[in-house]
């Protein structure tokens, strides 16, 4: 187990943040009831007690050229008006539907795309939500530049997953909108109104990993998501087990390399779900500091080009073998 030195946050951001105020707390870390989530970072100000803290990340940003120049851009795309809704409507089944806005969505640009209904629980204190229907995206990042984390350059292509993110998004809710439904895009880095790794896991991108972000076979956890909300009938994806769970539990990869020691080798009970969790209040000064981090994305030994498939394939065949084993040993002479 490696040793993880004690991390001291600079003087300058620990005067921006709230006393007395746990963010884990706040996430609902050891709280045995199912609850919505309450703001925390990267919500509209007046939202949250981290609006000081976060405010002061922001403006981080400007001491990196590149990384203004590649904010800049996506304040460009999100300025990008929405097409108007069509006055008529294209009336098809929910299933054809489906398989339209999926092949839509990668036509778009997208490399994941999965269909789930919301669920209240996912839904933050102070937002409304009231639209049947998540289509949620997925964009790959760039490995190589990841794999700097945590210098500044790692964030980069973060920014520009987030931006594809819309890029892909936008279009997509301009195609519903002019089906006659309404549609709207919604992307990083802001959180929005709703939790998008729980829906992007029962849409079947994969398997929460043990550093908290979603792991997908192909990808692992290099990418970014998106969402587009609408109330286009259509047909939900399902989860999808591809054994990385499995993986996790014996695995200490992440846990070794987070260098504030954030992640746990044991999983947490979190507004009434027990889940692997990622200590907020190691994880985030951290993160801040550094302009994203992203070292445990990047050590996952699934987000390695073409690893996930075969580790996928290794563990599901384990787990084969196992239960005939299992079952060889319960069946008696």
């Amino acid at each position: 187990m490696r040793e993880h030195p004690q991390f001291e946050p600079s003087s300058e951001q620990l005067s921006h943040w709230p006393e007395g105020v746990s963010g884990s707390e706040r996430n609902g870390r050891g709280e045995s009831e199912v609850r919505r989530p309450l703001p925390i970072l990267w919500h509209p100000p007046g939202m949250s007690p981290f609006d000081d803290v976060q405010a002061w990340f922001w403006e981080q940003g400007v001491r990196i050229p590149a990384v203004q120049e590649r904010r800049a851009h996506r304040t460009e795309v999100l300025a990008r008006e929405p097409a108007p809704i069509a006055a008529e409507r294209v009336e098809r089944t929910p299933a054809e539907n489906a398989e339209e806005i999926r092949r839509q969505a990668l036509a778009c640009g997208a490399d994941l795309v999965g269909i789930v209904a919301p669920h209240p629980e996912w839904v933050f204190e102070g937002y409304e939500f009231d639209y049947p229907w998540i289509v949620m995206l997925g964009v790959a990042m760039d490995y190589e530049v990841l794999r700097k984390a945590p210098e500044p350059e790692a964030s980069l292509t973060v920014i520009d997953g987030y931006t594809r993110g819309w890029e892909v998004g936008q279009p997509l809710a301009d195609h519903i909108r002019g089906l006659g439904w309404d549609a709207k895009a919604s992307g990083g880095p802001s959180a929005g109104p709703i939790l998008l790794v729980p829906a992007a896991l029962e849409a079947g991108f994969g398997e929460l990993g043990k550093h908290g972000s979603i792991i997908n076979r192909e990808l692992g956890s290099n990418f970014r998501l998106a969402a587009v909300f609408t109330d286009l009938p259509l047909e939900p994806d399902a989860p999808v087990d591809i054994a990385s769970e499995d993986f996790c539990q014996s695995c200490r990869i992440c846990v070794d390399a987070c260098p504030p020691g954030a992640i746990s080798h044991e999983k947490q009970l979190v507004r009434g779900v027990e889940k692997w969790y990622v200590d907020f209040d190691l994880c985030a000064p951290f993160f801040l500091e550094t302009y994203g981090c992203g070292v445990c994305l990047a050590a996952c030994p699934w987000s390695a080009p073409g690893r996930g498939p075969r580790i996928s394939e290794k563990m599901l065949a384990r787990r084969e073998r196992d239960a005939q084993r299992a079952a060889a040993e319960n069946s008696g002479p």
